[in-house]
């Protein structure tokens, strides 16, 4: 084949060409004064890009009254404006006068129509690229069919412009937004990576509503380039205080998918946000995974009641919905926490969701309280996020300690699962420099006659059981997990210390019997010290 176009992105300091032919691949470095790519000048790693499958995901000061916008369509917005209870409480975080000032944010999508009457005022070229096309401009590709409205709908959530008599009003509707078009192409490891690493100086929030395929029986991840770009933004992100992944939890649940098989909505980096109809009923789309932090709405009741925001051809719509709708209403209210305490990192982030997420009216079986007496369920993470008492939180956090890890080897040998296996492992020596956990992942390697027949569930020291993935039954891959990683927050401040004990069973054709599972390790990836730590 003929290779594939050069791939330029001046911002980052490199260049990538790769072939596309089945037997080569080549990388090539550039020096820049200030090198802030991934790649070095040098060529240090080289991998055969492939094809990548990505599916877009489609929830005192002034008065309260004083701070309602005057769009024609905000009455439409029934999850912000006090139409139901409870809402997302924007308007008391607007009465406290944040609005997003100051922040940008990105969507990293289709594109975003940056001229769109509602999103022009506040578009920001310099949080924005196309890197389907190599161009700065990330205005979408129309088509007869228009099905790339999907960036526009999520950034018009962010930051539609407020009291101009144009649709309605973003939840952060003085933010900069940009937009990156990247799935409307070619989806491959270092166009993900170019888009997470764009302008980590300058952007603030980088919010996205895909990832793999949400047909109950994938299992996909970051590729080595996006994984890095991952680590590299909360590490030095924001001049160190960490870039902010905000990231849909998916929309399979009509098919039993899992997120905890999605490496992107399972990652400690990223914020997962899952989804809740306005009656509190869980939509059959959505997802359930211990990997969920906090949850926002997508629809009211019915398919008719949906989300409010801009939509292609200078266009409003009431009918964005899914959690691609979700987790941008999640990214605006973490742009006013941002405005209202610069200086939080993205773990000190993590920690203000979880407390300003409430259980509410939220309706799910499988709630419970941790170690710790917070409720959290495998639907909607800690509850339902409230921006009134986000910014509340962030006004006067003090910080979080510095990231540590612990790593617990607990299988050294092949084990038979047969029907259920069960592990237990002593983390006793994580106590003594943690405390109090924040996330809490599981490596699992493992061959199976069914995959997606196997349930796997972890429970710690202080009693908490965190199912890491339920029953797939699309998933009848023979592949197993190969150093697949789960991750749970639902052990969020418990202490490490004592046994921990992982359960692999069977729960389906009691046939499906054969297979064995290795080194499987738990590991705590940095858990907050508190009192006395």
């Amino acid at each position: 084949g003929a290779a594939q176009r050069l791939l330029q992105t001046p911002a980052h300091g490199f260049r990538h060409k790769l072939g596309i032919a089945p037997d080569w691949g080549t990388a090539v470095g550039r020096p820049c004064p200030a090198p802030t790519a991934l790649l070095r000048a040098q060529v240090l790693w080289f991998e055969q890009q492939t094809l990548k499958r990505r599916s877009r995901r489609g929830a005192h000061g002034v008065p309260r009254s004083s701070v309602v916008p005057t769009d024609p369509w905000f009455p439409k917005q029934w999850y912000m404006n006090n139409d139901i209870q409870p809402d997302l409480n924007i308007l008391t975080a607007w009465s406290r006068g944040y609005t997003g000032l100051g922040v940008v944010l990105t969507v990293l999508d289709d594109g975003l129509e940056k001229d769109h009457p509602d999103l022009a005022a506040n578009y920001d070229p310099l949080a924005s690229y196309d890197f389907n096309s190599n161009d700065p401009d990330p205005q979408p590709r129309y088509s007869d069919s228009d099905k790339n409205w999907h960036g526009t709908r999520c950034a018009g959530e962010v930051a539609a412009v407020a009291n101009n008599g144009i649709c309605g009003a973003g939840v952060a509707y003085n933010a900069k937004i940009g937009g990156v078009r990247m799935l409307d192409g070619s989806i491959m490891d270092i166009v993900e990576a170019q888009a997470l690493s764009l302008q980590p100086q300058y952007i603030h929030i980088y919010s996205a509503s895909w990832g793999p395929e949400d047909d109950g029986r994938t299992v996909d991840g970051p590729g080595v380039l996006a994984a890095a770009a991952f680590h590299k933004g909360v590490v030095q992100g924001r001049g160190g205080l960490g870039s902010i992944f905000i990231w849909a939890s998916g929309n399979g649940g009509t098919n039993y998918d899992n997120c905890n098989c999605d490496g992107y909505t399972n990652s400690i980096y990223t914020v997962s946000v899952g989804s809740v109809l306005g009656d509190g009923h869980r939509p059959l789309y959505s997802e359930s995974c211990p990997a969920i932090l906090t949850t926002t709405y997508s629809s009211r009741t019915t398919s008719k009641v949906q989300i409010v925001t801009t939509d292609l051809h200078h266009r409003c719509t009431d009918k964005h919905t899914g959690t691609s709708a979700s987790a941008p209403l999640a990214a605006g209210m973490v742009a006013l926490a941002l405005e209202a305490n610069p200086a939080l990192t993205w773990r000190d982030l993590q920690h203000l969701i979880i407390r300003a997420s409430r259980p509410a009216h939220l309706q799910a079986e499988d709630w419970a309280e941790n170690g710790v007496g917070r409720r959290v369920s495998h639907y909607y993470g800690y509850g339902l996020l409230d921006a009134g008492l986000l910014v509340q939180e962030a006004m006067t956090w003090t910080g979080t300690r510095p990231q540590e890890k612990c790593s617990v080897q607990a299988i050294q040998v092949p084990r038979d699962i047969s029907s259920k296996l069960v592990i237990s492992t002593d983390a006793s020596s994580c106590s003594k420099s943690i405390r109090s956990l924040e996330h809490v992942q599981v490596q699992l390697s493992l061959s199976y006659s069914r995959r997606g027949d196997l349930v796997v569930a972890l429970s710690s020291p202080m009693g908490t059981t965190s199912t890491l993935v339920t029953v797939r039954p699309y998933d009848t891959s023979q592949d197993g997990y190969q150093d697949w990683t789960f991750m749970s927050t639902h052990f969020w401040d418990e202490n490490p210390k004592g046994i921990w004990t992982l359960q692999l069973e069977n729960r389906g054709d009691a046939e499906n019997t054969e297979g064995q599972g290795s080194a499987w390790r738990g590991k705590t990836e940095r858990q907050r010290c508190w009192g006395g730590c």
